[in-house]
């Protein structure tokens, strides 16, 4: 009897009700704010490397009964391991970079002519469109998925008394050892690749545009500089062709002295194909915010704001805007267009336009040189 009560006692008390069940499925994952982004995108990065070192060459002699004279069996070392960096499409910031890498070393060679093993190469995965610089000189420009560069090579292994063995010295003793790897200090830099960019100052409206546009959720806010690191996003057509459009952070007059953010995402730029500039038609001025952004432009790089490119006159909802529109168009020959990216107004005639952009431009890369 006392068996059976302790037995329902154990099931009572192993039934939870759902009220203090603590919920078994998975975690939620929350989304990182851009403040909490910062600490996970990087784009600049600098890497100490050394490669492996050869292993030693080895000084030995044949050692067998009734073979008095068995000769030298020294083997060589293996050679260093390189370190290559290596382009990966899955890989979207440097943070992952460490500040040193060291290289494996080769093994020491044995007897019975037995060479060491070679070291293993160490890859470096970084994302698409990283620089190489060295004391401020490219070296590599790695801009497709899979491509490598060695940066520092291993050292060549020691050779053993066995090399030396020639008919004047029968019996060497001399053994080298391993030669040490390359060393060098890289500067990585990331460039984003995207086929287009939207520039514009402060507030414009890139990060809504982007969301509007493409698949991409950078965080928006009413206060400037809410985009703190550069945002890709994938507009998809109905001939499964895919365009990369890359919100850049918002530039202020005097960007190409450093102000503001700077010049750190002006490069960002030199990667873009076509250039879209967001002007906030809200301002008192917008005709002004063009000719500012291509000066930044200009002045960073000559002949930037040349590339083929769209202006987007953004936040058309708003009142009062439709005149500053005739006059925006007035004084440009280039094609305007009214969007508003709030309503997801006119974002229709801004992708396909950013169509024929891209299109063209592949054209003329396609057309050959005429002589």
């Amino acid at each position: 009897m006392a068996t059976r009560l302790a037995l329902r006692l154990r099931r009572n008390l192993s039934l939870s009700c759902q009220a203090c069940a603590r919920a078994r499925g998975r975690p939620q994952k929350h989304e990182l704010s851009e403040k909490q982004l910062t600490r996970y995108f990087v784009d600049h990065r600098r890497v100490k490397l050394e490669a492996g070192s050869g292993g030693k060459g080895a000084c030995t002699f044949h050692s067998e009964p009734r073979k008095e004279w068995g000769g030298p069996d020294g083997g060589n070392g293996g050679n260093g391991g390189d370190i290559v960096i290596e382009v990966n499409r899955q890989v979207k910031s440097l943070s992952l970079v460490s500040a040193v890498y060291r290289g494996q070393d080769g093994e020491a060679g044995g007897s019975k002519n037995c060479y060491g093993r070679n070291g293993s190469s160490s890859y470096i995965s970084v994302p698409v469109g990283t620089i190489v610089k060295e004391q401020g000189r490219v070296v590599a420009d790695l801009a497709c998925h899979g491509q490598q560069f060695v940066a520092v090579h291993g050292g060549a292994g020691g050779k053993g008394n066995h090399f030396f063995l020639s008919n004047e010295n029968r019996a060497p003793m001399t053994a080298t050892p391993g030669e040490r790897g390359e060393a060098r200090v890289l500067h990585l830099e990331l460039r984003t690749m995207a086929h287009a960019g939207l520039v514009g100052f402060p507030n414009a409206g890139k990060s809504s545009l982007l969301r509007a546009v493409s698949n991409a959720r950078p965080a928006v806010a009413a206060y400037p500089f809410t985009t703190l690191n550069p945002h890709v996003g994938i507009v998809r057509y109905r001939d499964h062709e895919q365009l990369a459009v890359a919100d850049i952070p918002g530039l202020i007059r005097g960007a190409h002295l450093n102000r503001g953010l700077g010049i750190s995402f002006l490069c960002h730029i030199e990667r873009c194909h076509v250039l879209l500039f967001v002007l906030d038609m809200t301002s008192s001025e917008p005709w002004e915010q063009l000719r500012d952004l291509r000066y930044e432009l200009d002045q960073y790089e000559p002949g930037l704001s040349a590339r083929p490119h769209a202006i987007v006159a953004n936040k058309m909802d708003v009142a009062g805007t439709l005149d500053k529109l005739d006059t925006l168009r007035g004084r440009v020959t280039q094609r305007v267009i009214p969007v508003s990216a709030l309503t997801g107004q006119n974002t229709e005639e801004l992708i396909l336009y950013l169509r024929e952009l891209y299109d063209g431009q592949q054209q003329c890369k396609e057309k050959p040189a005429t002589w």
